[in-house]
Protein backbone atom coordinates (compact mmCIF):
# COMPACT_ATOMS: atom_id res chain seq x y z
CA UNK A 1 0.00 0.00 0.00
CA UNK A 2 1.38 2.82 -1.00
CA UNK A 3 2.35 6.42 1.02
CA UNK A 4 -0.25 8.43 2.17
CA UNK A 5 1.54 11.25 0.42
CA UNK A 6 2.73 9.67 -2.41
CA UNK A 7 0.73 9.74 -5.50
CA UNK A 8 -0.71 7.27 -7.42
CA UNK A 9 -0.02 5.28 -10.46
CA UNK A 10 -1.48 6.46 -14.04
CA UNK A 11 -3.61 3.93 -15.48
CA UNK A 12 -2.03 5.68 -18.83
CA UNK A 13 0.92 8.05 -19.68
CA UNK A 14 0.41 10.56 -21.71
CA UNK A 15 1.70 9.75 -25.35
CA UNK A 16 4.99 10.99 -26.52
CA UNK A 17 4.64 12.21 -29.98
CA UNK A 18 7.35 10.04 -32.25
CA UNK A 19 9.56 12.16 -34.65
CA UNK A 20 11.07 9.07 -37.16
CA UNK A 21 14.73 10.74 -39.00
CA UNK A 22 14.89 10.55 -42.71
CA UNK A 23 16.48 6.61 -43.49
CA UNK A 24 17.72 5.91 -46.72
CA UNK A 25 18.46 2.14 -48.01
CA UNK A 26 16.93 -0.72 -49.58
CA UNK A 27 13.56 -1.06 -47.20
CA UNK A 28 12.67 2.48 -47.28
CA UNK A 29 13.18 2.58 -51.31
CA UNK A 30 11.45 -0.74 -51.52
CA UNK A 31 8.56 1.48 -49.07
CA UNK A 32 8.32 4.55 -51.05
CA UNK A 33 7.48 1.74 -54.30
CA UNK A 34 4.56 0.34 -52.19
CA UNK A 35 3.57 3.91 -51.05
CA UNK A 36 3.65 5.26 -54.74
CA UNK A 37 1.88 1.90 -55.74
CA UNK A 38 -0.85 1.32 -53.78
CA UNK A 39 -1.62 5.24 -53.33
CA UNK A 40 -1.70 5.48 -57.34
CA UNK A 41 -4.26 2.64 -56.76
CA UNK A 42 -6.25 3.56 -54.63
CA UNK A 43 -6.47 7.50 -56.28
CA UNK A 44 -6.90 6.40 -59.52
CA UNK A 45 -9.05 3.36 -60.36
CA UNK A 46 -12.07 4.82 -60.33
CA UNK A 47 -11.13 6.96 -63.31
CA UNK A 48 -10.12 4.14 -65.58
CA UNK A 49 -13.33 3.84 -68.37
CA UNK A 50 -14.57 0.42 -69.04
CA UNK A 51 -17.77 0.48 -71.96
CA UNK A 52 -20.59 -0.94 -70.32
CA UNK A 53 -23.65 -0.13 -72.58
CA UNK A 54 -25.91 2.58 -72.39
CA UNK A 55 -27.45 1.60 -69.25
CA UNK A 56 -24.68 1.85 -66.69
CA UNK A 57 -21.62 4.24 -66.08
CA UNK A 58 -18.46 3.76 -68.14
CA UNK A 59 -16.36 2.71 -64.88
CA UNK A 60 -14.40 -0.09 -65.01
CA UNK A 61 -14.56 -0.66 -60.94
CA UNK A 62 -17.98 0.12 -59.62
CA UNK A 63 -19.88 -0.41 -56.67
CA UNK A 64 -23.61 -0.46 -57.95
CA UNK A 65 -25.07 -0.34 -54.59
CA UNK A 66 -28.46 0.46 -56.14
CA UNK A 67 -28.64 -2.61 -58.03
CA UNK A 68 -26.14 -4.59 -55.46
CA UNK A 69 -23.90 -5.34 -57.93
CA UNK A 70 -20.02 -5.13 -58.42
CA UNK A 71 -18.08 -4.37 -61.77
CA UNK A 72 -14.31 -5.33 -62.00
CA UNK A 73 -13.63 -4.36 -65.33
CA UNK A 74 -14.85 -7.24 -67.30
CA UNK A 75 -16.49 -9.13 -64.33
CA UNK A 76 -19.85 -8.63 -63.28
CA UNK A 77 -21.02 -9.64 -59.19
CA UNK A 78 -24.81 -10.11 -58.89
CA UNK A 79 -26.03 -10.45 -55.02
CA UNK A 80 -26.48 -14.11 -55.43
CA UNK A 81 -22.89 -14.57 -56.48
CA UNK A 82 -21.93 -12.80 -53.39
CA UNK A 83 -19.53 -16.33 -52.76
CA UNK A 84 -17.51 -14.69 -55.01
CA UNK A 85 -16.96 -11.64 -51.89
CA UNK A 86 -16.82 -14.50 -49.60
CA UNK A 87 -13.99 -16.23 -51.73
CA UNK A 88 -11.79 -12.85 -52.07
CA UNK A 89 -12.08 -12.47 -48.17
CA UNK A 90 -11.11 -15.72 -47.36
CA UNK A 91 -8.30 -15.68 -50.23
CA UNK A 92 -7.36 -12.05 -48.20
CA UNK A 93 -7.32 -13.87 -44.52
CA UNK A 94 -5.37 -16.93 -45.62
CA UNK A 95 -2.55 -14.64 -47.65
CA UNK A 96 -2.24 -12.44 -44.15
CA UNK A 97 -1.69 -15.91 -42.48
CA UNK A 98 0.75 -16.70 -45.09
CA UNK A 99 3.02 -13.92 -45.05
CA UNK A 100 2.67 -13.42 -41.11
CA UNK A 101 3.96 -16.90 -40.89
CA UNK A 102 6.59 -16.78 -43.04
CA UNK A 103 8.30 -12.83 -42.81
CA UNK A 104 6.05 -11.29 -39.37
CA UNK A 105 4.31 -8.14 -39.88
CA UNK A 106 5.40 -7.96 -43.10
CA UNK A 107 1.68 -6.58 -43.95
CA UNK A 108 1.40 -3.97 -41.33
CA UNK A 109 5.12 -2.50 -42.28
CA UNK A 110 4.58 -1.95 -45.91
CA UNK A 111 0.85 -2.47 -47.11
CA UNK A 112 -1.54 -1.70 -44.75
CA UNK A 113 -3.59 1.91 -45.09
CA UNK A 114 -2.69 2.62 -41.98
CA UNK A 115 0.91 2.46 -42.55
CA UNK A 116 0.64 4.30 -45.86
CA UNK A 117 -0.97 7.45 -45.05
CA UNK A 118 1.13 7.48 -41.95
CA UNK A 119 4.05 7.69 -44.42
CA UNK A 120 2.27 10.05 -46.50
CA UNK A 121 2.05 12.18 -43.51
CA UNK A 122 5.45 11.91 -41.79
CA UNK A 123 6.63 13.08 -45.38
CA UNK A 124 4.94 16.57 -45.60
CA UNK A 125 5.65 16.94 -42.05
CA UNK A 126 9.32 16.66 -42.84
CA UNK A 127 8.75 18.91 -45.90
CA UNK A 128 7.52 21.72 -44.22
CA UNK A 129 9.08 21.03 -40.88
CA UNK A 130 12.71 19.71 -41.66
CA UNK A 131 14.15 16.82 -40.47
CA UNK A 132 14.13 15.01 -36.87
CA UNK A 133 15.46 17.30 -35.07
CA UNK A 134 14.12 20.77 -36.44
CA UNK A 135 10.58 18.93 -36.10
CA UNK A 136 11.67 18.10 -32.09
CA UNK A 137 12.82 21.51 -31.38
CA UNK A 138 9.84 22.69 -33.19
CA UNK A 139 7.36 20.42 -30.69
CA UNK A 140 9.56 21.78 -27.41
CA UNK A 141 9.30 25.18 -28.65
CA UNK A 142 6.51 26.63 -25.59
CA UNK A 143 6.07 29.88 -27.88
CA UNK A 144 4.13 30.26 -30.51
CA UNK A 145 5.99 32.78 -32.24
CA UNK A 146 4.81 33.50 -36.43
CA UNK A 147 7.11 30.74 -37.99
CA UNK A 148 6.21 28.06 -35.80
CA UNK A 149 2.17 28.77 -36.95
CA UNK A 150 3.09 29.63 -40.52
CA UNK A 151 4.19 25.98 -40.81
CA UNK A 152 1.93 24.48 -38.26
CA UNK A 153 -0.96 25.71 -40.26
CA UNK A 154 0.81 24.87 -43.55
CA UNK A 155 1.18 20.97 -42.25
CA UNK A 156 -2.34 21.43 -41.00
CA UNK A 157 -3.54 22.55 -44.71
CA UNK A 158 -1.74 20.06 -46.62
CA UNK A 159 -2.86 17.10 -44.42
CA UNK A 160 -6.12 18.49 -44.41
CA UNK A 161 -6.16 18.43 -48.51
CA UNK A 162 -4.48 14.90 -48.33
CA UNK A 163 -7.71 13.83 -46.30
CA UNK A 164 -9.84 15.37 -48.42
CA UNK A 165 -8.38 13.85 -51.51
CA UNK A 166 -8.77 10.09 -49.17
CA UNK A 167 -12.62 10.40 -48.64
CA UNK A 168 -13.72 11.58 -51.88
CA UNK A 169 -11.67 8.90 -53.87
CA UNK A 170 -13.63 6.42 -51.62
CA UNK A 171 -17.06 7.67 -52.55
CA UNK A 172 -16.12 7.85 -56.29
CA UNK A 173 -16.32 3.75 -56.15
CA UNK A 174 -20.14 3.88 -55.47
CA UNK A 175 -20.89 5.62 -58.69
CA UNK A 176 -19.65 7.31 -61.95
CA UNK A 177 -17.01 9.54 -61.12
CA UNK A 178 -16.97 12.02 -63.32
CA UNK A 179 -20.47 12.70 -62.67
CA UNK A 180 -20.12 12.99 -59.33
CA UNK A 181 -17.06 15.19 -59.29
CA UNK A 182 -19.19 17.69 -61.16
CA UNK A 183 -21.99 17.69 -58.66
CA UNK A 184 -19.74 17.84 -55.90
CA UNK A 185 -18.19 20.75 -57.48
CA UNK A 186 -21.47 22.26 -58.41
CA UNK A 187 -22.88 21.39 -54.44
CA UNK A 188 -25.34 19.19 -56.36
CA UNK A 189 -24.34 15.98 -55.10
CA UNK A 190 -26.79 13.96 -52.08
CA UNK A 191 -25.53 14.47 -48.99
CA UNK A 192 -24.58 11.19 -48.49
CA UNK A 193 -21.60 12.13 -50.94
CA UNK A 194 -20.59 15.17 -48.69
CA UNK A 195 -20.97 13.13 -45.16
CA UNK A 196 -19.15 10.16 -46.59
CA UNK A 197 -16.25 12.30 -47.45
CA UNK A 198 -16.42 14.46 -44.23
CA UNK A 199 -15.97 11.55 -41.80
CA UNK A 200 -13.61 9.64 -44.12
CA UNK A 201 -11.65 13.14 -44.25
CA UNK A 202 -11.73 13.36 -40.45
CA UNK A 203 -10.76 9.44 -39.94
CA UNK A 204 -7.98 9.86 -42.36
CA UNK A 205 -6.75 13.38 -40.47
CA UNK A 206 -6.85 11.80 -37.09
CA UNK A 207 -5.17 8.46 -37.85
CA UNK A 208 -2.62 9.62 -39.97
CA UNK A 209 -1.76 12.98 -38.68
CA UNK A 210 -2.50 12.90 -34.92
CA UNK A 211 -2.53 9.28 -33.83
CA UNK A 212 -0.39 7.43 -35.95
CA UNK A 213 1.50 4.37 -33.76
CA UNK A 214 -1.43 4.52 -31.25
CA UNK A 215 -3.69 3.00 -34.34
CA UNK A 216 -1.35 0.06 -34.45
CA UNK A 217 -0.42 -0.12 -30.65
CA UNK A 218 -3.74 -0.04 -29.28
CA UNK A 219 -6.84 -0.13 -31.48
CA UNK A 220 -5.27 -2.73 -33.94
CA UNK A 221 -6.08 -6.78 -33.39
CA UNK A 222 -3.47 -7.69 -35.36
CA UNK A 223 -0.06 -8.06 -32.79
CA UNK A 224 -2.39 -9.52 -30.17
CA UNK A 225 -2.91 -12.59 -32.87
CA UNK A 226 -0.28 -12.39 -34.66
CA UNK A 227 1.81 -14.87 -32.32
CA UNK A 228 -0.60 -17.67 -33.40
CA UNK A 229 0.82 -17.18 -36.84
CA UNK A 230 4.34 -16.92 -35.97
CA UNK A 231 7.06 -19.71 -34.56
CA UNK A 232 10.80 -20.06 -34.19
CA UNK A 233 11.54 -20.44 -38.36
CA UNK A 234 9.33 -16.93 -38.84
CA UNK A 235 11.67 -14.23 -40.12
CA UNK A 236 11.33 -10.82 -38.69
CA UNK A 237 13.34 -8.23 -38.00
CA UNK A 238 15.86 -8.89 -34.68
CA UNK A 239 18.65 -7.03 -32.82
CA UNK A 240 22.25 -9.90 -33.08
CA UNK A 241 22.76 -8.72 -29.56
CA UNK A 242 25.28 -11.74 -29.40
CA UNK A 243 27.30 -9.67 -31.86
CA UNK A 244 26.37 -6.06 -30.55
CA UNK A 245 27.02 -6.28 -26.99
CA UNK A 246 28.30 -4.82 -24.69
CA UNK A 247 27.26 -1.90 -27.22
CA UNK A 248 29.00 1.53 -26.42
CA UNK A 249 31.37 4.37 -27.86
CA UNK A 250 34.16 2.95 -29.92
CA UNK A 251 37.56 4.59 -28.97
CA UNK A 252 40.58 4.77 -30.33
CA UNK A 253 42.71 4.76 -27.24
CA UNK A 254 42.62 0.73 -25.84
CA UNK A 255 40.84 0.30 -22.77
CA UNK A 256 40.11 -3.62 -21.13
CA UNK A 257 36.51 -3.46 -22.35
CA UNK A 258 36.07 -5.41 -25.42
CA UNK A 259 32.83 -3.95 -26.81
CA UNK A 260 30.54 -5.40 -29.72
CA UNK A 261 29.74 -3.85 -32.77
CA UNK A 262 26.97 -1.84 -31.47
CA UNK A 263 27.83 1.93 -30.50
CA UNK A 264 24.55 2.97 -28.84
CA UNK A 265 24.35 5.59 -31.50
CA UNK A 266 20.81 5.44 -31.16
CA UNK A 267 19.97 5.54 -34.92
CA UNK A 268 17.63 2.44 -34.84
CA UNK A 269 15.43 4.07 -32.20
CA UNK A 270 15.46 7.43 -34.57
CA UNK A 271 13.97 6.17 -37.85
CA UNK A 272 11.66 3.64 -35.74
CA UNK A 273 7.56 4.72 -36.75
CA UNK A 274 6.36 3.36 -33.34
CA UNK A 275 9.85 5.05 -31.39
CA UNK A 276 10.60 1.40 -30.05
CA UNK A 277 14.10 0.31 -29.24
CA UNK A 278 14.70 -3.10 -31.71
CA UNK A 279 17.44 -3.81 -29.48
CA UNK A 280 14.96 -4.73 -25.95
CA UNK A 281 13.81 -7.86 -28.33
CA UNK A 282 10.45 -8.68 -30.12
CA UNK A 283 8.06 -6.54 -28.86
CA UNK A 284 4.02 -5.68 -29.69
CA UNK A 285 4.51 -2.51 -31.10
CA UNK A 286 6.81 -3.48 -33.80
CA UNK A 287 5.69 -3.53 -37.56
CA UNK A 288 8.25 -4.75 -39.13
CA UNK A 289 8.99 -1.94 -41.20
CA UNK A 290 12.53 -2.85 -41.49
CA UNK A 291 13.82 0.78 -41.04
CA UNK A 292 15.84 -0.03 -38.27
CA UNK A 293 18.22 -2.36 -40.81
CA UNK A 294 18.32 0.28 -43.24
CA UNK A 295 19.76 2.90 -40.10
CA UNK A 296 22.12 0.51 -38.45
CA UNK A 297 23.66 -0.73 -41.87
CA UNK A 298 24.67 2.63 -42.68
CA UNK A 299 26.23 3.25 -39.39
CA UNK A 300 28.25 -0.04 -39.63
CA UNK A 301 29.05 0.76 -43.17
CA UNK A 302 30.49 4.16 -41.82
CA UNK A 303 32.57 2.31 -38.88
CA UNK A 304 33.59 -0.59 -41.03
CA UNK A 305 31.82 -3.41 -39.71
CA UNK A 306 30.20 -5.65 -41.32
CA UNK A 307 26.19 -4.94 -41.89
CA UNK A 308 23.58 -6.96 -40.24
CA UNK A 309 23.39 -6.05 -36.71
CA UNK A 310 19.78 -5.56 -37.07
CA UNK A 311 18.30 -7.65 -39.80
CA UNK A 312 15.67 -9.89 -40.99
CA UNK A 313 16.38 -13.45 -38.77
CA UNK A 314 14.07 -16.40 -37.32
CA UNK A 315 14.74 -17.33 -33.44
CA UNK A 316 15.35 -20.90 -34.78
CA UNK A 317 18.70 -19.73 -36.14
CA UNK A 318 20.09 -17.71 -32.67
CA UNK A 319 22.09 -21.05 -31.42
CA UNK A 320 23.71 -21.05 -34.53
CA UNK A 321 24.69 -18.18 -35.45
CA UNK A 322 26.04 -18.17 -31.81
CA UNK A 323 28.49 -20.40 -32.29
CA UNK A 324 29.57 -18.84 -35.11
CA UNK A 325 27.43 -20.60 -37.62
CA UNK A 326 25.60 -19.48 -41.04
CA UNK A 327 22.26 -19.22 -40.58
CA UNK A 328 19.70 -21.72 -42.60
CA UNK A 329 18.82 -20.64 -46.25
CA UNK A 330 16.12 -17.87 -46.55
CA UNK A 331 13.53 -20.23 -48.87
CA UNK A 332 14.01 -23.01 -46.17
CA UNK A 333 12.79 -20.60 -43.32
CA UNK A 334 10.04 -19.91 -46.10
CA UNK A 335 8.96 -22.94 -47.49
CA UNK A 336 7.88 -24.92 -44.43
CA UNK A 337 4.70 -26.95 -43.54
CA UNK A 338 2.64 -24.27 -42.19
CA UNK A 339 3.55 -21.44 -45.17
CA UNK A 340 2.79 -24.68 -47.80
CA UNK A 341 -0.46 -25.60 -45.93
CA UNK A 342 -1.63 -21.95 -46.00
CA UNK A 343 -0.16 -21.48 -49.89
CA UNK A 344 -1.92 -24.60 -50.69
CA UNK A 345 -5.51 -23.39 -49.17
CA UNK A 346 -5.22 -20.34 -50.66
CA UNK A 347 -4.62 -21.76 -54.00
CA UNK A 348 -7.47 -24.46 -54.00
CA UNK A 349 -9.39 -21.04 -53.09
CA UNK A 350 -8.36 -18.74 -55.72
CA UNK A 351 -8.43 -21.69 -58.33
CA UNK A 352 -12.07 -22.68 -57.27
CA UNK A 353 -13.37 -18.78 -57.87
CA UNK A 354 -11.96 -18.88 -60.94
CA UNK A 355 -13.21 -21.89 -62.16
CA UNK A 356 -16.50 -20.78 -60.97
CA UNK A 357 -15.81 -17.33 -62.38
CA UNK A 358 -15.99 -18.74 -66.10
CA UNK A 359 -18.36 -21.51 -65.88
CA UNK A 360 -21.77 -19.92 -64.03
CA UNK A 361 -23.71 -19.17 -67.10
CA UNK A 362 -24.67 -16.13 -68.85
CA UNK A 363 -28.64 -16.92 -68.09
CA UNK A 364 -29.86 -17.00 -64.34
CA UNK A 365 -33.08 -17.68 -63.43
CA UNK A 366 -35.62 -18.48 -60.56
CA UNK A 367 -39.00 -20.64 -60.98
CA UNK A 368 -41.10 -20.35 -57.57
CA UNK A 369 -44.82 -22.05 -57.74
CA UNK A 370 -47.44 -20.43 -56.85
CA UNK A 371 -49.20 -22.60 -54.13
CA UNK A 372 -51.82 -20.28 -52.88
CA UNK A 373 -53.92 -21.78 -54.58
CA UNK A 374 -52.49 -24.87 -55.17
CA UNK A 375 -54.00 -24.75 -58.68
CA UNK A 376 -57.12 -23.68 -60.69
CA UNK A 377 -59.86 -25.70 -62.10
CA UNK A 378 -60.83 -23.62 -64.84
CA UNK A 379 -64.43 -23.65 -66.53
CA UNK A 380 -63.69 -26.31 -69.13
CA UNK A 381 -62.18 -28.84 -66.63
CA UNK A 382 -58.85 -28.02 -67.23
CA UNK A 383 -56.21 -27.30 -65.00
CA UNK A 384 -53.52 -24.56 -64.11
CA UNK A 385 -50.78 -24.09 -61.85
CA UNK A 386 -48.65 -20.65 -61.62
CA UNK A 387 -45.02 -20.20 -62.09
CA UNK A 388 -43.41 -16.91 -61.18
CA UNK A 389 -39.69 -16.22 -63.07
CA UNK A 390 -36.79 -14.27 -61.93
CA UNK A 391 -35.09 -13.81 -65.21
CA UNK A 392 -31.05 -11.81 -64.84
CA UNK A 393 -30.10 -10.62 -68.48
CA UNK A 394 -26.74 -9.66 -67.43
CA UNK A 395 -26.02 -8.12 -70.23
CA UNK A 396 -25.99 -4.97 -71.63
CA UNK A 397 -28.65 -4.56 -74.12
CA UNK A 398 -32.12 -5.78 -74.28
CA UNK A 399 -32.86 -9.48 -74.65
CA UNK A 400 -35.97 -11.48 -75.61
CA UNK A 401 -36.31 -14.85 -73.89
CA UNK A 402 -38.23 -18.17 -74.90
CA UNK A 403 -39.82 -20.70 -72.55
CA UNK A 404 -40.67 -24.16 -73.28
CA UNK A 405 -41.94 -27.12 -71.45
CA UNK A 406 -40.85 -30.90 -71.59
CA UNK A 407 -42.73 -33.40 -69.50
CA UNK A 408 -43.35 -37.11 -69.40
CA UNK A 409 -47.10 -35.92 -69.92
CA UNK A 410 -47.51 -34.94 -73.24
CA UNK A 411 -50.65 -33.17 -72.56
CA UNK A 412 -49.15 -30.06 -70.51
CA UNK A 413 -48.84 -26.91 -72.90
CA UNK A 414 -47.30 -23.64 -71.27
CA UNK A 415 -48.85 -19.87 -71.72
CA UNK A 416 -46.91 -16.77 -70.67
CA UNK A 417 -49.10 -14.40 -69.30
CA UNK A 418 -49.61 -10.81 -71.13
CA UNK A 419 -48.22 -12.53 -74.34
CA UNK A 420 -49.70 -15.10 -76.92
CA UNK A 421 -45.93 -16.02 -77.46
CA UNK A 422 -44.02 -18.11 -75.40
CA UNK A 423 -41.03 -15.58 -75.21
CA UNK A 424 -41.01 -12.08 -73.37
CA UNK A 425 -38.34 -9.75 -73.36
CA UNK A 426 -35.91 -8.94 -70.41
CA UNK A 427 -34.52 -5.27 -69.91
CA UNK A 428 -30.46 -4.93 -70.24
CA UNK A 429 -28.99 -5.82 -66.84
CA UNK A 430 -32.19 -5.99 -64.90
CA UNK A 431 -33.72 -9.35 -63.44
CA UNK A 432 -37.45 -9.62 -65.40
CA UNK A 433 -40.71 -10.85 -63.77
CA UNK A 434 -42.67 -13.34 -65.35
CA UNK A 435 -45.74 -15.38 -64.66
CA UNK A 436 -45.85 -18.20 -66.64
CA UNK A 437 -48.86 -20.66 -66.58
CA UNK A 438 -49.05 -24.83 -66.97
CA UNK A 439 -52.06 -26.17 -68.87
CA UNK A 440 -53.29 -29.56 -68.05
CA UNK A 441 -56.61 -30.60 -70.65
CA UNK A 442 -59.68 -32.27 -68.45
CA UNK A 443 -59.30 -36.23 -68.22
CA UNK A 444 -55.23 -36.40 -68.95
CA UNK A 445 -52.65 -38.01 -67.03
CA UNK A 446 -51.22 -34.84 -65.25
CA UNK A 447 -54.69 -33.85 -63.87
CA UNK A 448 -55.06 -37.34 -62.25
CA UNK A 449 -51.72 -37.44 -60.79
CA UNK A 450 -50.40 -36.01 -57.47
CA UNK A 451 -47.40 -34.44 -58.75
CA UNK A 452 -45.89 -34.44 -62.22
CA UNK A 453 -42.39 -33.52 -63.04
CA UNK A 454 -41.82 -30.87 -65.58
CA UNK A 455 -39.00 -29.08 -67.15
CA UNK A 456 -38.40 -25.39 -68.15
CA UNK A 457 -36.38 -24.88 -71.13
CA UNK A 458 -34.98 -20.72 -71.07
CA UNK A 459 -33.17 -19.81 -74.26
CA UNK A 460 -31.65 -16.69 -75.26
CA UNK A 461 -32.72 -16.14 -78.73
CA UNK A 462 -29.39 -13.37 -79.46
CA UNK A 463 -27.46 -16.60 -78.83
CA UNK A 464 -29.12 -19.33 -78.68
CA UNK A 465 -27.60 -20.14 -74.87
CA UNK A 466 -30.19 -22.24 -72.82
CA UNK A 467 -30.99 -23.45 -69.13
CA UNK A 468 -33.73 -25.33 -67.45
CA UNK A 469 -35.00 -25.92 -64.43
CA UNK A 470 -36.93 -28.29 -62.66
CA UNK A 471 -40.27 -28.05 -60.96
CA UNK A 472 -43.92 -29.96 -60.49
CA UNK A 473 -47.19 -29.69 -61.64
CA UNK A 474 -49.71 -30.77 -59.56
CA UNK A 475 -53.25 -32.41 -60.56
CA UNK A 476 -56.74 -33.34 -58.65
CA UNK A 477 -54.67 -36.24 -57.15
CA UNK A 478 -53.12 -33.92 -54.47
CA UNK A 479 -56.51 -33.26 -52.99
Amino acid sequence: MSDTGSQPDQLYAAREPVFPRKVHGQFRNLKWGIMIVTLGIYYLTPWIRWDRGPNLPDQAVLVDMANRRFFFFWIEIWPHEFYFVAGLLIMAGLGLFLFTSALGRVWCGYTCPQTVWTDLFILVERWIEGDRNARLRLHRQKKMDARKMRLRITKFVAWTLIAIATGGAWVFYFTDAPTLLVELVTFSAHPAAYTSIAVLTFTTLVFGGFMREQVCIYMCPWPRIQAAMMDTDTLTVGYRDWRGEPRGKHRKKATDVVLGDCIDCMACVNVCPTGIDIRDGQQLECITCALCIDACDDIMDKIGKPRGLIGYMALSDEERERAGNPPKSVWKHIFRLRTILYTTLWSVVGIGLVVMLFIRPDISATVHPVRQPVFVTMSDGTIRNTYDFGLRNKHGDDRRFRVTLSSEAPDLRLNVEGTPYESFMVPADTTGKQRIYVLAPKGSEATKADRTDIRFWIEDLSNGERVYKDSTFVGMGAR
